[in-house]
């Protein structure tokens, strides 16, 4: 076998077009991505096992098929939902027998703005949206709210697989120009969505709120109402662009956020700060609401 950077096919006779059956073995295995995912190649391994049924079927002699599955390991990192979009452009490559130096080349650079598509359509859009729906059904004692996350959430990934799929492999390279073409502006379009879904849930769901009482005569003064009269969730608001900045402007990962948090909560539940946590450890001067 050549060195890595130098594979080559033996056989450069264009294959057969693959079979529906096959595209639908690859589909249906892309979900099953990231179940290998590490940080070397990201998903990598996963990608050859969704790719693999449509290489055995292209590939029949066994050095071919060892250089494809070879090259196929290379370093990806894609959204899994929009993953098999590329897959079908590298099909369409592989059964036409490309350079395998261009077919590396068509993968990554295909792959990599596709997440960025990918995270602003699902998770900053599609998901938030069908889980601020269906959590305020799921809180108030409906069975339908999880049944109806994941029939919307899994019905949406897998039709936009299948869909994705189908139409790259017929459209073989020229489904990269018609990706990148206005990518910036779609992704900019589903981001500014997104900004406004994060927004609404926020003034739904945000319950943090400030517990402390300053005893004042007859009239307690109650520091949450002050807020609120501000600006209503004003606090998990603040708290949300405290996560944001960060993570934007200090580079600190979403595990950081995470357990500062945590520290925050224990802390606030400690000196009696926030509402709802009963009474607190430390005496304190000013009593819970």
């Amino acid at each position: 076998m050549e060195s890595n950077q130098n594979l080559a096919y033996k056989n450069t006779k264009p294959a057969n077009r693959v079979s529906n059956k096959t595209l639908t073995r690859m589909i249906w295995r892309s979900c099953q991505l990231q179940a290998a995912f590490n940080y070397e190649r990201m998903q990598a391994a996963g990608w050859l096992w969704a790719m693999l049924p449509g290489l055995e079927e292209i590939h029949t002699d066994k050095d071919d098929l060892a250089t494809s599955m070879m090259h196929n390991m290379d370093f990806i990192n894609t959204h899994p939902f929009a993953v098999t979009f590329v897959m079908g452009i590298v099909l369409s490559m592989e059964q036409m027998k490309t350079d395998v130096n261009t077919i590396r080349s068509v993968r990554i650079s295909t792959a990599a703005p596709l997440g960025g598509i990918g995270d602003a359509l699902f998770w900053f859009t599609l998901i938030p949206i069908t889980a601020g729906l269906t959590a305020n059904m799921a809180i108030n004692g409906s069975l339908l709210g999880p049944i109806l996350y994941f029939i919307i959430a899994f019905g949406a990934q897998m039709a936009l697989r299948y869909g994705l799929m189908y139409w790259s492999y017929n459209l073989g390279m020229k489904a990269v120009t018609m990706m990148t073409a206005n990518a910036q502006e779609f992704t900019h379009a589903a981001s500014i969505l997104g900004v406004f879904v994060v927004g609404a849930l926020i003034a739904n769901y945000g319950g943090t709120q400030i517990g402390i009482i300053i005893p004042n005569g007859e009239s307690s003064i109650v520091i949450g109402d002050l807020l609120d009269g501000v600006l209503p969730k004003m606090v998990p608001l603040a708290i949300t662009m405290l996560c944001f900045f960060l993570i934007k402007k200090k580079n600190w990962t979403p595990v950081k956020c995470i357990g500062l948090l945590l520290v925050l909560g224990i802390v606030g539940a400690m000196f009696g700060i926030w509402a709802g946590g009963g009474q607190p450890l430390i005496p304190v001067p000013w009593t819970v609401a």
